[in-house]
């Protein structure tokens, strides 16, 4: 461990940082009225529990009113921000974690209709395809008044305690002005690169001059935007080397790509199915051309890659952001020698998908992440043994084994398969989305190094769930597609996972329904296409696959573009009926009373699950609580303690989609917020 390159502290200016692990600045949006309160505090904290050294608090907290919130962003134009952030900062300094913030105007990026109704401002009028807005080209006066406020937002953050704060200037207004692509304005803000990184240079002075030379500022910012026109990696190095020697800088954390599309900033923030670390070389060339304190972030999701980045000398901080979302405790892990029991990131993406979309950050297979207020990222022991058998090892029911384990109680589990895993097994089977097995492979591993007890190909009945003795019974059976809303042809269609699972073989000529609007169709898309074969995938919605969301959606689309596949929205599957050789698709559409007919040799519906609940019906006449929850103690944290049956042997529970058609994160927290109590 003293070896250890990620534990190594690494001298910042004034301030030493214990490790070389950072969670780099990023809004989960959990402010409140746009301010850190205590879910916000409690999501920081619990990191710099985990041994974190420094945790960057917002993605983008925003310095002026004309920069309303994308993403229930930080206001750090409120004064009242001050006392937040201090106790905040007070915290996670207890943890001996050191915290910045990340100041910004969005400028392009947001909405005119959001926040005070103010124009969004930019150096030229040019439109920010994700936001939609077309800004007032910027003027004199308007870039008096954000210096000012630039220069105000960083005193209340030395105010609060802060020990540091960062610009961001990628796909926002700072390097809005950098970039010929959206700066046209004349001089002395505009044409050449001196002019226009006068407006940057500008706020950084303002800043000095309000908070001093001892305190840390920093900046993310686009070394190469990867955009013909755009910032070259070139002109991005020159703008490195002019930030060091400018001396109002303190370390440089880089930044390679664009973010006006959804596309684009998956290229930036990579997801699952893409290469991991794509820009640590290029940050390491920066460090290399500056010599100076460089950080960097992008899909960094494992141990042995960021030791390799400190240890190889292409970064002094790592920043592992979407892995600490997965995983809190990842510092402690490594100082305790298990580093194998670090749950991993998956690259899901659930966390920023669901921000992007109006959401809060939320992590696919750690429900406990942004709810730490009510649930533990570690369950305290039970205070009696209890005897557990869970029917099921899919995700839902391989947590419900994991916590029930880790509580101390004797957990017996059953699964009809050779091997866990459930739906996620059939997800992993495309190349791209393989990572996701990483979800219960996690689980199991824990399950085995607690105690748990499986029994695999054992379809277990209710006298073998009985002859068990147990005094909690889970099912956790999942469900089986679901195929019958169409008035007539349910006998000539196949699901997803017929594809997927190579039960079913492709056709020629395929409509696939997707009502989903999860993975499943673009899954099975993309496998029928590479076949050479036609596939259009008809959706009763007006977007493609709502519930895969924006930057996940990006490779399926790459992916689905590059074999042809054709996606007609509106239309709704009504009925299918043979025709000779082939098969006829009824369409309808909830607009009017069109109808349209399509003409294929296979038709695949996706509509998700119908549970699998024969197992629980039988057993409720011998539980205690008839299978009922309690809803309020389920979300007040409390025990199940329901009796409907006096005479039943056992408490009766399910769990995922043995309830209803949901997703992944939605089984986990089934199982973690029921099993933390019992």
């Amino acid at each position: 461990m003293q070896n250890d390159p990620l534990l190594q502290p690494f001298q910042l200016k004034h301030l030493t940082l214990k490790n070389r692990l950072m969670i780099t600045s990023h809004e989960p949006a959990y402010p409140e009225d746009g301010m850190p309160k205590d879910r916000y505090r409690a999501y920081h904290v619990e990191r710099a529990r985990g041994g974190v050294a420094l945790t960057m608090t917002a993605g983008s907290a925003v310095v002026s009113r004309d920069s309303p919130p994308a993403f229930n962003n930080i206001l750090a134009w409120k004064d009242e921000v001050v006392g937040h952030m201090r106790q905040l900062v007070d915290e996670c300094h207890d943890h001996d974690c050191a915290v910045m913030i990340q100041l910004t105007h969005l400028g392009w990026r947001t909405r005119w209709d959001k926040g005070d109704w103010l124009p969004v401002v930019s150096p030229s009028h040019r439109r920010e395809p994700a936001h939609r807005a077309y800004p007032k080209r910027i003027e004199d006066w308007d870039i008096e008044r954000i210096i000012s406020d630039y220069a105000d937002a960083a005193e209340r953050m030395q105010a609060a305690g802060l020990d540091g704060i960062e610009l961001e200037a990628y796909g926002h207004l700072l390097d809005s002005f950098w970039s010929p692509l959206t700066n046209d304005l004349d001089a002395p803000y505009g044409g050449s690169l001196s002019n226009r990184m006068r407006f940057g240079f500008d706020v950084l002075s303002a800043i000095r001059a309000r908070v001093g030379s001892d305190f840390i500022v920093g900046i993310r910012y686009v070394g190469d935007q990867l955009l013909k026109g755009g910032i070259s990696s070139q002109e991005g190095l020159e703008i490195s080397r002019r930030l060091k020697e400018s001396g109002m800088v303190d370390f440089l954390n880089v930044i390679r790509g664009h973010l006006e599309t959804d596309a684009a900033l998956t290229t930036v923030i990579p997801v699952q199915g893409m290469a991991s670390a794509p820009h640590l070389d290029f940050a390491g060339e920066i460090r290399a051309a500056t010599d100076f304190p460089t950080f960097h972030a992008a899909r960094i999701q494992d141990v042995a890659t960021a030791r390799h980045a400190v240890s190889s000398g292409k970064l002094d901080m790592v920043g592992m952001t979407r892995a600490h979302i997965a995983e809190p405790h990842i510092v402690k892990k490594i100082m305790a020698g298990e580093e194998e029991r670090i749950r991993p990131c998956v690259g899901a993406n659930y966390c920023l998908d669901r921000i992007y979309q109006g959401g809060a950050a939320r992590c696919l297979h750690n429900p406990a992440t942004g709810r730490e207020l009510t649930v533990p990222h570690i369950v305290e022991s039970a205070p009696k043994k209890k005897r557990i058998v869970v029917i099921g090892a899919g995700p839902a029911g391989l947590e419900a084994a994991r916590v029930g384990a880790e509580r101390g109680h004797e957990v017996i589990v059953y699964e009809a398969a050779n091997d866990p895993g459930g739906q996620i097994r059939l997800t992993a089977q495309t190349p791209r989305r393989s990572e996701m097995i990483g979800i219960t492979d996690w689980r199991y591993e824990e399950c085995l190094k607690h105690g748990v007890r499986f029994h695999f190909n054992s379809y277990a009945e209710a006298d073998v769930v009985c002859a068990e003795g147990p005094d909690v019974v889970i099912v956790a059976t999942g469900g089986l597609p679901a195929t019958d809303f169409i008035a007539e042809g349910q006998s000539l269609v196949i699901s997803p996972w017929d594809i997927l699972s190579e039960d079913a073989a492709p056709g020629e000529n395929v409509l696939i329904y997707d009502e989903a609007g999860d993975y499943a169709g673009l899954q099975a898309a993309e496998k029928i296409a590479q076949t050479g074969a036609r596939v259009e995938i008809v959706m009763r919605d007006r977007n493609i696959a709502p519930d895969v969301m924006s930057m996940s959606l990006t490779p399926a689309i790459r992916a689905l573009q590059g074999v042809d596949v054709v996606f007609t929205a509106t239309w709704r599957l009504d009925a299918v009926r043979r025709q000779g050789n082939s098969l006829v698709a009824e369409l309808g559409s909830d607009f009017g009373a069109a109808r349209s007919e399509r003409h294929v040799d296979q038709v695949v519906i996706n509509h998700g699950t119908r549970p699998l609940d024969d197992l629980y019906f039988d057993l409720r006449p011998l539980s205690l609580n008839a299978g009922a929850v309690d809803y309020n103690a389920l979300i007040e944290g409390r025990a199940q303690s329901a009796e409907r049956n006096p005479g039943g042997r056992f408490q009766l529970f399910r769990i995922g989609d043995a309830v209803s058609s949901r997703n992944t994160h939605a089984a986990i927290y089934d199982a973690l917020r029921l099993m933390k109590n019992i």
